[in-house]
């Protein structure tokens, strides 16, 4: 017999195909649970949760004594967001003076931070961790106060190479080199890759920490049109790298931040391909890949990579534990060099939060967790958007992730989200302005909002305040 877990998610998905091909219609109802049971063969557990998950994708609404009933809010369409459009060269517009104000107060309780780029604490298993902690104090040797081995811990790198099979990957444990941190990943593969005044790639947006890390090294950073949707324009990459000044390339092909957008498995393949014929290395940030709406797990460019050519980063900072600094990186052909820039930089990675996580991994408990916090995620981002329609102002834009905890907002250009940003903090809610994204001159009315907190009234009326505040700000 089938798992239930995949049984009510493929009896959710086939109903949500219905309601968006027109089979079901606004106001229709839906066979009771026990109407499903008997007509499928299903249990109560399985309809009751399949119902619940398409509940949380805003498709279906429960109506006390009378059942499930097709939406209104499906019948809506969300207008795309515009492909990005930036200049084909390097531009190095100096953003970190906004960034420091955004988050310079990121740990005032007193502030709602739809700006965070983690999850709120209360998505997280902490008490299951601090008990991992303790066991991996006494199982340690010296309690974990020793180095590590510079690939990193042993049992970790096993478990990772393990949960690789997830997206399609065969890697073993010799494949990995854990790092504090996806960053820090990120880090030693541009500081192995490159040198001060070289090229690189990214997606335009691009994470803001990543463009001023490549800035800290003296890299230049071209900037490549993006769709919201579907990632990098394969033809504009195709561009760069065919004239041969490109030195490496750095991309989210799965639910980039900020943008969301996830490439389709046929985009991943044609990378990998375009990046083995002008032998440039690929940069992959994964680190949102666990974090999918879906069925199933998406591939990574990794996962179509034979000759080594994609050095593949992650961490479980967005997933699991931000502060225990636990991120490794699989580097393809680039292994020895990769593993020499960290004996230069950080010889080891901290010995018990890698031991504590390798153990989450081996016990089962990280899959159990996954589970719970895309599912909350999932009805957050379905519940952003909602309230994001109801409250902003007609023609306002907004991205549709299919993972991961970010929602690219689109406003009237007559915004600058710079400006709306201190107007926002007035009242107490801080936003990522688009600008900070970039390098260039862009997104100035666009916005950044994590749905990483845990969802609530208070919480809906923040977003609506944001919607007024746009709509007073397009009639002053």
């Amino acid at each position: 017999m089938k798992n239930s877990n995949y049984l009510y998610l493929q009896f959710a998905d086939r109903i949500e195909k219905q309601i968006k091909s027109g089979v079901l219609n606004v106001g229709d109802k839906l066979p009771s649970i026990r109407e499903v049971c008997a007509e499928t063969g299903y249990s109560m557990s399985t309809v009751s949760k399949a119902y619940y998950e398409i509940e949380s994708r805003s498709l279906i609404e429960s109506r006390p004594q009378s059942g499930y009933y097709v939406s209104n809010i499906s019948a809506r369409r969300l207008e795309i967001c515009s492909s990005s459009s930036p200049i084909l060269s390097v531009a190095n517009i100096d953003r970190q003076d906004l960034i420091d104000r955004v988050y310079g107060n990121m740990t005032d309780q007193n502030i709602t931070m739809l700006s965070l780029g983690f999850p709120s604490n209360e998505l997280l298993p902490i008490a299951k961790l601090n008990k991992g902690m303790i066991q991996a104090m006494r199982s340690l040797p010296n309690s974990g106060t020793s180095y590590e081995q510079v690939q990193g811990n042993l049992n970790l790198r096993k478990e990772i190479a393990r949960w690789s099979f997830s997206w399609g990957g065969s890697l073993t444990e010799s494949d990995i080199i854990t790092m504090p941190g996806c960053t820090s990943a990120i880090s030693h593969c541009l500081m192995t890759l490159t040198k001060p005044g070289d090229t690189i790639i990214t997606e335009s947006p691009a994470y803001f920490g990543i463009l001023q890390l490549a800035k800290s090294l003296g890299l230049y950073i071209m900037e490549l049109p993006t769709n919201m949707t579907t990632g990098i324009e394969l033809e504009a990459l195709k561009k760069a790298l065919s004239t041969k000044k490109i030195k490496a390339c750095l991309l989210m092909s799965n639910f980039s931040n900020p943008s969301g957008s996830m490439m389709p498995v046929e985009h991943k393949i044609e990378v990998v391909k375009l990046m083995e014929f002008y032998n440039v290395p690929l940069i992959e940030d994964d680190i949102h890949g666990d974090l999918y709406f879906g069925s199933s797990r998406p591939t990574n460019c990794k996962t179509y990579d034979e000759s080594g050519i994609v050095l593949c980063c992650s961490s479980v900072s967005k997933t699991l534990a931000p502060g225990y600094r636990v991120g490794w990186v699989s580097p393809g052909k680039f292994k020895k060099e990769i593993l020499r820039n960290k004996i230069y930089h950080s010889l080891s990675s901290p010995t018990i939060t890698h031991e504590v996580v390798g153990d989450f991994l081996k016990n089962g408990r990280y899959e159990n967790h996954l589970r719970k916090i895309r599912q909350i995620l999932n009805h957050n981002c379905n519940n952003y958007i909602n309230t994001v329609l109801e409250s902003f102002p007609k023609g306002t834009k907004v991205s549709q992730p299919q993972g991961g905890f970010f929602l690219w907002v689109e406003l009237d250009k007559r915004i600058d989200t710079a400006a709306f940003y201190h107007l926002a903090m007035k009242h107490h809610i801080s936003i990522a302005p688009g600008r900070i994204f970039s390098l260039q001159d862009q997104f100035s009315n666009c916005m950044r909002l994590s749905f990483g907190l845990p969802w609530t009234n208070e919480l809906r009326e923040s977003i609506r305040t944001l919607g007024r505040l746009a709509e007073k700000q397009l009639v002053s």
